[in-house]
This record gives structure tokens, C-alpha cells and sequence, in this order.
């Protein structure tokens, strides 16, 4: 018996999730504990796009962008989990509820985003996840989202 893997990085998660640059917002998922919970890590840097106008002399990610950051984690914790490495996953949000932002999120922060499923079970399309992100362990954001998995048969 082969034993289950704890983490992702960059290579796995670009054979799990189908974003590229500029949207694949997570670098590494770390702390998988199947398909119950991960902790996604993603360094904010000045070179990626969105800085250039959000907002021009005060850079600060935009909320929308921290929350599919989120998604990006629990769908290659999904992925890892379900061995759906190559197998072409595609994941759609539903709903976003329960959102707040508590604090900036700049270049050269360390968003760390840990997530929980909700509600949602291997072979299930529907699933629903929360979280929060940290920076240096104050909290950025906390959501919880419902996506719908389009798993390969």
C-alpha cells in the first residue's frame, strides 16, 4: 500500500489544475489530509499582473483574487486526494458566502490559506469549503464556497 501524499508542489498542482500564469494563484499545498483539509501557500510578488492597477504607488491584491487563490487549494487538495493528476479536473464556483477582508495583502507577503470541507464526498459534484488566509498569521480573509467539481469519469 502506497502512502497518501501530504503535500503538492508546482509540478503536481499544474498536472491537477488546468490555470496557468497569470491565474494560477497557489505555489505549493501542503498539510493534505485527504480530501477533509490542506494549507495552501502563495508568494505574492510585484511582477504578477493585477498590481499594475490595483492600485498604481499602493499595491494590494485584489479579494476576488485571494479567494480563487482559496479555491485553487481545495481543488488540488481534491485532486491529490482523488488521484486526479492528468485527468483534466475542472472546478466551478457556485456561491461565495461569508467573505471578509480583515487585511491588506501586499507584494512580498506570504499568503497561507487553510481550508476545510464542508460538505463533499469522493465521486460527489457538489462540495462546499472554509477558510481563511494569514499573512505572518494576522487574518486576511475568511470564506466559505461552494464549486462544483467536473471530475473525469
Amino acid at each position: 500500500m502506497t502512502e497518501p501524499l501530504l503535500s503538492a508542489d508546482i509540478d503536481l498542482i499544474q498536472r491537477i489544475l488546468p490555470h496557468r500564469y497569470p491565474f494560477l494563484l497557489v505555489d505549493r499545498v501542503v498539510d493534505i489530509d485527504g480530501y477533509k483539509s490542506a494549507v495552501g501557500i502563495k508568494n505574492v510578488t510585484m511582477n504578477e499582473p493585477h498590481f499594475q492597477g490595483h492600485f498604481p504607488g499602493q499595491p494590494i491584491m485584489p479579494g476576488v483574487t485571494i479567494v480563487e487563490a482559496m479555491a485553487q487549494t481545495t481543488a488540488v487538495m481534491v485532486g491529490v486526494a482523488l488521484d486526479l493528476a492528468d485527468k483534466d479536473l475542472k472546478v466551478y464556483f457556485m456561491s461565495i458566502d461569508k467573505c471578509k477582508f480583515r487585511r491588506m495583502v501586499r507584494p512580498g507577503d506570504q499568503l497561507r490559506m487553510t481550508l476545510n470541507t464542508l460538505r463533499g464526498r469522493p465521486g460527489g459534484k457538489i462540495w462546499k469549503f472554509g477558510g481563511v488566509a494569514e499573512v505572518d498569521g494576522e487574518m486576511a480573509t475568511e470564506v466559505e464556497f461552494t464549486a462544483m467539481m467536473d471530475l473525469p469519469t
